[in-house]
């Protein structure tokens, strides 16, 4: 659209800000990765071969169960998509840190694998916000 030159402002800062092709590589498998993880996590939310007891704990029942699966797929589905990556990725980061305040202070459970998909999630969300 623009035509910057490499000796402005704008052109130095624009300079700066190039996504390096291995960064961008490695958030691509770290977004692919965390899409199959709550593509899968969902579909075993829908499919109900999950152990309902913690859901019971907090007052959920397999309606509400099914609605987090959903938004867990419609978020792997939607991190894969360049335009909506940052976002679905931030709403999957916000849906990792309920689900460790939930196993820390309700289910009595170590929160390891929701801290990964935070951190997953929080990078994908942090590189695709600033870079794209």
């Amino acid at each position: 659209m623009f035509e910057v030159s490499e000796n402005s402002v704008i052109g130095y800062y624009a300079q700066q800000r190039q996504r390096s092709r291995a960064l961008n590589i490695t958030f691509g498998v770290l977004q692919f990765l965390a899409a199959a993880v709550f593509l899968i996590a969902g579909a075993t939310k829908h499919a109900g071969t999950i152990n309902l007891a913690n859901f019971e704990k907090l007052g959920m029942n397999q309606s509400f169960v099914s609605f987090i699966g959903g938004l867990e797929m419609i978020g792997g589905i939607l991190i894969m998509a360049p335009r909506t990556a940052a976002l679905a990725a931030t709403a999957l980061t916000a849906t990792m840190m309920c689900a460790i305040v939930a196993h820390l202070f309700i289910f009595g459970l170590p929160p390891i694998s929701a801290i990964v998909l935070l951190v997953a999630t929080g990078a994908v969300a942090w590189y695709r916000g600033v870079y794209e």
